[in-house]
């Protein structure tokens, strides 16, 4: 699934790509892709000589903004976006089509055809993000310690589903969760209300540094992804131990496991991660 980085770097690429552009057309092969209030028709008759001004993100969420409306984007596990001439061939798998005043498309593809898109008017854009009840940005601005551990306090629950949780801290996913963890040395399966101010401090830390050194790097390519530009991200080659099973642990030679937690895959090391 594309996380936080992955879709800040679809985000940065789409801004370089396609701002300001012009819609002329929308075409939707897969209905379900547009969710209400309105049909797809609706959808496609709305977005009709829309410029798209600015595209922003909120957590895991891609925000177009534009004349009359916002366009709100959430890419799920293996959405993506496409810049190309109108006149190519239409590939597989693509279920959205979005012409642009250019002679070129901005094409959504997506082989599980789990991601969504809905419209609101631009000036409600603010109050429909809000409505999300999303959890502040991983960014040193927005993400605060203190309440960061009031919120683990009054849970008890085991940290890893804690951190999937998109009201707690916005855009993490099951990958950097697992890093995050590993570099805080917490057990996945420890209790949020006995982790100490400490480990907490180091755990909000980890959070806002894995982040966005992964921001840096253009996300981590695990499987399809590929950003806006075509190019694969380059921080799976820093993931210390997602994906790494029965691997050497780079800090003490164990090999690392993988385990259910929450219906997802986990990595850890049990000798770096204790479970107290």
């Amino acid at each position: 699934m594309p996380e936080l980085p992955e879709v800040e770097t679809v985000r940065r690429g789409l801004t370089q790509l396609i701002v300001p552009s012009t819609i002329t057309g929308v075409e939707v092969f897969w209905d379900k892709i547009i969710t209400p209030p309105f049909s797809s028709q609706k959808f496609c008759d709305n977005l009709y000589g829309e410029t798209i001004h600015a595209i922003e993100r909120r957590g895991k969420y891609l925000i177009f903004l534009m004349d009359h409306w916002a366009m709100i984007s959430h890419l799920r596990m293996e959405g993506k976006y496409k810049v190309c001439p109108s006149d190519q061939v239409i590939e597989k798998h693509t279920h959205v089509v979005f012409h642009l005043h250019d002679g070129r498309d901005l094409r959504y593809l997506d082989v599980r055809k789990f991601g969504r898109m809905t419209l609101v008017p631009v000036a409600m854009a603010k109050d429909a993000i809000k409505a999300l009840n999303l959890g502040p940005e991983p960014l040193p601005q927005c993400f605060q310690v203190e309440e960061f551990s009031l919120q683990l306090k009054k849970r008890h629950r085991a940290i890893k589903p804690t951190l999937l949780d998109q009201s707690l801290v916005a855009g993490l996913g099951n990958i950097y969760v697992d890093e995050v963890l590993f570099r805080s040395k917490i057990h996945p399966l420890r209790m949020t209300d006995n982790l100490s101010e400490d480990e907490i401090q180091v755990l909000h830390d980890q959070i806002i540094a894995v982040l966005g050194q992964a921001v840096e790097a253009g996300g981590s390519t695990i499987r399809t992804y590929k950003n806006t530009l075509g190019e694969e991200g380059t921080f799976q080659q820093a993931l210390l131990v997602y994906g790494q099973t029965d691997q050497a642990c780079v800090v003490c030679g164990t090999p690392i496991q993988k385990i259910k937690v929450a219906q997802r895959g986990t990595h850890f090391c049990p000798v770096c991660q204790v479970l107290r």
